[in-house]
């Protein structure tokens, strides 16, 4: 059958394929679990292997550190290395079950780390989308392989578009205005894209501007614009359309527009695919689709599986071989080795605290709930073995220099009404506690771990495991960690008024009873039945620590958070700082031994203001995976200079931070590019261990044309007597621009390694291409004429030598001519409390407005002879508002004003006529203020 021949056009293939299979067997293709057609011999196939930082939930397999720990590497090259070890490994695990261990990759993250309460931080690279995009690609790259026709895996990227909230996430409108939209999100997914690294894209929970993402225009319109891609959704996403997001009325209308809107492949229901099936059917046999539509959908699935070689006879495809034993394999260990170390972070190192000499160290002790665990995130990888940061320097210094202690209380639990306490079976396997202990032993001791926000975790010491509420809420003592979609081994502690607490389960919302056989149970929601126990400490975690301390010469204390407590998906962060027991447990142990390196172990930037004041040297790490501890022992003795450079800003506290939902950054002052205030450490930051000094920057030309490039060079020089790393980065920041530009934004970098004494000259070319901004009066890129200054140094906030270039043009504002076409409202040039909103549902913007809100079109140009203003607004509250057209600004000269009458429908668009009145000739900034609910589309003024 020609769709088997490897002679032929992937194209002719396809269409052959497409030409052979049934309406029904075409629909069952619709879903993520593709059944195998065994007429045509034909596998099954499912799209979806998690690969986010290695091969995950498919069993052991390298683990390299989190994609936030990845993007602090700023090293392309390694990205690229280990971005194939997760593609061989992946197609290790294909040869164990091919239909179960799919090839599609559900990986690079590329959402903008805009906030770093978002719980997904840990999935993304950076807040920069050029760093984001570079990093990305390379990951992508290795992933897919370098064979021009046959992927070694087919990666995809994720979530397009406008996702960082975990609160409400299905519901939530990500506002993204045209010029954030176009110069911020969309430049997060296309470098990937274009690039053909990736083979598509998954859609995102969230609307954005007023559409469910799964809908939106964005996906025909920017995307496949870039390139050809295939579309999956994310879990459940459909059902969402006619669930929590109310957006159809019926399964077959949303399975239908889904379709249209590009989605290529539904994800939903896990492995039964009767829902999707049954839907898509509804919606052909009601006239909703046609089978020409599944057939486009079907093209983009079956170009990656014939990429994949899923047609092809054997011994052509130079992937076929690889086998389980490649998983793991001694190589791969080194490079997450590697990975480790060269995302570590140096934050401070006062008096060249760092590197600890490994004899002059002496006695060493490890401190802090993070010293001796490693821990692993929702969708990392299960770690074949792991090299704690205690194993690390035991295995260094041997186990008679290093004490070690996790500065955690442990408590015991008494019931207050019989005096039984608490106690934990001693097994291995653990069981349900029970109220039989009358004094407090080792059953009765338990380990109590504050994860911040007023949530606990519970270690018992008999038998080391965490106390988890079973799905029969009988109570545990049977998990390693805590983890899993639903963590239920997470606890709060509610003081009662007579000194007694009481004990409730995060995950369940139930409080802890004492059942009449003593055992116990999440037994109730009411907290007048619960329990009430008296929590008595056993020994003090900062008393023990603090001897610990004042017993050894040097301190490495590790702190952090746990990736599936208090930050992590479904779930943002409400602070930024960490969790008190470990803020008090820094202060203890700084104030007892000052001979102490802090290490900040965590998925997201950490307001660690006192330690930055205190603590003499400070290093962060992400959660590194199997390697860490080696890593940061190589780092913490010197044998590797960090490197590592923040990916992003970390702020002072989170009263610095908009509400969550703001995604227009520059409105909202966050990210390097838009914030003002003073960061704890910048983006880019990162210190090593010796000194480099930066000549003043050469450029090739002072000017640079709008098609042109311009090169940048500068000479780094290593004058200090360590080798090492240097990663060399290039802003730019425009001077003359008529619209509000980024404070500064990254152009290019490169990681450089420079020996001691060396000088190495790094040259970057200036593309007149990135020097641009977009104009919302054409809806295109344009040259940002003007002066640009060109700033190099060591981190956003380290400039060692500017120079700068000019880009011919024009400096001044372009012309509004509302008077000649009406304009998109969507498109104004500054706003107040608006937000982006759907137009209908298949297509267009408009502005959705309150009370109060209002929007700003600057440099109209006005005539004495306008009389009229004429809006076409929709209102489907009853009633009429109010909407006035001022001069200048929201509170200017009233130049008329007129009532908005309910349309019934938030769709139901009628052009209401603004009388105006002394209408001003020459160039002005024109302003709607609106009165209360109502959606605006387009604007136009009339003679």
């Amino acid at each position: 059958m020609p769709f088997r021949n490897p002679d032929l056009p992937v194209d002719e293939r396809i269409d052959d394929l497409l030409g052979r299979l049934t309406l029904e067997e075409k629909v069952s293709l619709m879903h993520q679990w593709q059944p195998a057609i065994p007429r045509l011999d034909i596998p099954a196939f499912r799209t979806g292997t998690e690969a986010l930082h290695g091969v995950a939930w498919l069993g052991e397999a390298t683990v390299f550190p989190q994609a936030i720990g990845l993007g602090s590497t700023w090293n392309p090259e390694l990205l690229e290395d280990v971005g194939s070890v997760v593609g061989t490994e992946a197609r290790g695990f294909n040869a164990i079950d091919p239909d179960y261990h799919g090839l599609n990759l559900w990986a690079p993250v590329v959402d903008p780390l805009r906030d770093p309460r978002a719980g997904r931080n840990e999935e993304g690279y950076s807040e920069d989308a050029l760093l984001t995009g570079v990093m990305s690609t390379a990951y992508a790259q290795g992933m897919r392989g370098d064979h021009p026709d046959y992927l070694k895996s087919s990666p995809m990227l994720k979530h397009f578009i406008g996702y960082n909230n975990e609160v409400d996430r299905s519901t939530t409108n990500s506002s993204m205005p045209a010029r954030m939209l176009q110069e911020y999100y969309l430049e997060f997914f296309r470098p990937a894209i274009e690039s053909g690294a990736v083979s598509g894209i998954m859609a995102s929970y969230n609307f954005a501007n007023g559409r469910p993402a799964h809908l939106s225009p964005l996906i025909e319109d920017e995307v496949r614009s870039w390139n050809d891609v295939f579309v999956v959704s994310d879990a459940y996403a459909p059902t969402n359309v006619t669930g929590s997001q109310n957006y159809y009325d019926t399964p077959a209308k949303s399975h239908a527009a889904l379709v249209k809107a590009g989605i290529d492949s539904f994800t939903d229901r896990g492995e039964d695919s009767s829902f999707t099936t049954a839907s898509i059917t509804a919606a052909l046999d009601a006239g909703l689709l046609t089978e020409s539509d599944l057939d486009r959908s079907l093209r983009n699935m079956l170009r990656v599986r014939f990429r994949l070689g899923d047609f092809d006879p054997p011994g052509l495809n130079p992937y076929e071989d690889i086998g389980p034993e490649v998983i793991n394999a001694p190589e791969h260990q080194q490079l997450a080795r590697e990975a480790a170390t060269e995302q570590t972070v140096l934050l401070k190192n006062e008096g060249d605290a760092l590197p600890l000499d490994e004899d002059g160290a002496g006695d060493v002790a490890v401190i802090g709930p993070l010293g001796d665990t490693l821990y692993e995130d929702w969708y990392s990888g299960t770690m074949p073995y792991k090299v704690t940061p205690l194993d690390g320097l035991r295995e260094r210094l041997g186990a008679d220099r290093v004490s070690a202690h996790e500065g955690v209380d442990e408590i015991a639990l008494r019931v207050a009404e019989t005096g039984d306490y608490v106690t934990a079976p001693t097994d291995e396997s653990g069981g349900q506690l029970t109220t039989s202990g009358s004094g407090v032993g080792t059953a009765e001791t338990m380990s109590l771990f504050d994860w911040g926000q007023g949530v606990y975790a519970l270690r018992t010491e008999a038998n080391g495991k965490y106390v988890s509420r079973g799905w029969d809420d009988v109570l545990r003592n049977d998990q390693v960690q805590p983890n899993g979609w639903q963590v239920r081994e997470t606890f709060t502690f509610t003081d009662a008024e007579d000194g007694t607490v009481l004990v409730r389960n995060v995950q369940s919302g139930n409080y802890l009873t004492v059942g009449a056989d003593g055992g116990l149970t999440t037994g109730t929601a009411d907290a007048a039945e619960a329990t009430r126990f008296v929590r008595e400490t056993v020994s003090s975690g900062i008393d023990e620590a603090v001897a610990t301390a004042e017993a050894a010469d040097t301190v490495v204390m590790v702190v952090g958070n746990n990736p599936y407590i208090n930050g992590r998906e479904t779930d943002d962060r409400e602070d930024i700082r960490l969790p008190a027991a470990q803020r008090e447990l820094i202060r203890a142990v700084t104030r007892a031994n000052p001979d102490t390196t802090l290490v900040v172990e965590s998925s997201y930037p950490l307001a660690i203001n006192w330690a930055d004041e205190n603590v003499p040297s400070i290093l962060w790490t992400s959660h590194a995976g199997q390697e860490t501890g080696h890593a940061l022992a190589d780092v913490l003795l010197g044998d590797v200079s960090p490197a590592g450079r923040l990916p992003q800003t970390w702020y002072r506290s989170v009263d610095e931070l908009p509400s969550i939902l703001e995604y227009d950054i520059a409105r909202g002052d966050t990210t390097y590019l838009y914030y003002d205030g003073d960061p704890l450490y910048a983006f880019g930051h990162g210190l090593t261990y010796t000194d480099f000094t930066y000549s003043q920057p050469r450029v090739s030309s002072s000017t640079l044309d709008p098609d042109g490039t311009a090169e940048v060079s500068v000479d780094v020089t290593n004058t200090g007597d360590v080798d090492s790393d240097e990663v060399v980065q290039l802003y730019s920041r425009a001077l003359d621009s008529p619209v509000e530009q980024p404070n500064r934004e990254l152009r290019a970098f490169e990681r450089v390694h420079v020996p001691a004494g060396a000088t190495h000259t790094v040259t970057f070319d200036v593309s007149g291409a990135d020097l641009r901004h977009w104009d919302v009066v054409s809806d295109r890129l344009v040259p940002t004429a003007g002066r640009h200054e060109l700033l190099v140094g060591s981190a956003s906030d380290d400039i060692r030598g500017t120079a700068s270039v000019r880009v011919p043009g024009s400096v001044q504002q372009p012309t509004r001519h509302l008077a000649r076409e009406a304009e998109n409202v969507a498109d104004f040039d500054d706003y107040q409390g608006v937000e982006i909103v759907d137009r209908s549902k298949t297509a267009g913007d408009s502005v959705g407005a309150h009370a109060g809100d209002w929007v700003a079109f600057e440099q109209v140009a006005l005539s004495r002879s306008i009389r009229e203003l004429r809006l076409e607004v929709a209102r489907e509250a009853s009633g009429t508002a109010r909407v006035q057209v001022r001069l200048g600004s929201a509170d200017g000269r009233l130049l008329g004003s007129a009532d908005v009458a309910s349309t019934g429908d938030r769709y139901a668009y009628e052009t209401v006529p603004v009388p105006l009145d002394e209408v001003p000739g020459g160039r002005h900034d024109l302003v709607l203020v609106f009165g209360g609910e109502m959606r605006a589309s387009t604007v136009r003024l009339s003679r």
